[in-house]
């Protein structure tokens, strides 16, 4: 009998709480079931475009499986980035841009499903289990300052890994340009070049780290910490992103 009477009050603030504040998608604001994960259905169809497909372990760019050579596209052969392999949620287009964005802009609530997802391309990447420190890639104290968070360590806190753990030994000690200001890839890599140090006292000498950030565009800021940690001594530097831009969803 008490169960029946606290299943039925239970059920009935549940209805009230639907009433006064009815569930919505956290990314369009769309009325939801509070049964639908946080997200409509159109964005999770978007999702789900978004996050399919074969892609290149070098540099996380679309490739057919069938394209690549030991892992890598034809673009990835001469070994232009530093960092060793890399993992990608996405494509940065649709719903999954538009959460970025808006993760970045204070809507801190969509760490739950990006954070999801980031782990869901690190469990597929390949390299999971080598992982002995994920390294968030560092904004400046100041633009820090401004925004409250840095959106690549909260990313990083929602990473399930046993072993692994958030290292913030790379600091990035230089106010660098916005990069989507940059029109070239030559101006990016000119823009983060020597942008990036590690705290004295480190402890990368030695060890395989993950860098963890939200876009990859040309690949310059990841590439600038990856040669900042392996100077230091590690002795393997992997990349794990949300998304890959400059990609056309078929």
């Amino acid at each position: 009998m008490k169960g029946k009477i606290r299943n039925a009050i239970v059920l009935g603030w549940q209805g009230t709480n639907q009433l006064l504040w009815p569930a919505v998608c956290i990314n369009c604001r769309e009325s939801i079931s509070e049964t639908d994960g946080g997200l409509c259905r159109k964005c999770w169809d978007d999702l789900l475009e978004c996050t399919g497909g074969d892609y290149c372990r070098r540099c996380g760019r679309d490739a057919s499986r069938f394209a690549l050579i030991d892992g890598a596209c034809g673009d990835c052969q001469t070994g232009r980035f530093a960092f060793d392999r890399m993992a990608r949620a996405g494509v940065y287009a649709k719903s999954l841009k538009d959460m970025i964005v808006g993760f970045k802009r204070g809507r801190t609530e969509l760490d739950l499903v990006l954070g999801s997802l980031a782990d869901s391309a690190l469990q597929g990447g390949g390299f999971a289990g080598e992982i002995e420190f994920f390294v968030p890639v560092p904004l400046h104290w100041s633009r820090q300052l401004v925004r409250g968070y840095n959106q690549s360590l909260a990313l990083a806190k929602r990473l399930q890994h046993d072993g692994a753990k958030i290292n913030t030994d790379l600091v990035r000690v230089r106010r660098t340009r916005f990069q989507p200001t940059m029109k070239t890839a030559a101006q990016r890599a000119k823009n983060v070049k020597g942008a990036f140090a590690v705290r004295k006292g480190h402890r990368f000498a030695g060890r395989a780290v993950c860098l963890v950030d939200d876009i990859k565009t040309t690949g310059a800021t990841l590439n600038e910490c990856a040669k900042t940690i392996k100077e230091a001594g590690a002795s393997k530097v992997f990349a794990l992103v949300l998304s890959v831009a400059g990609q056309t969803l078929q």
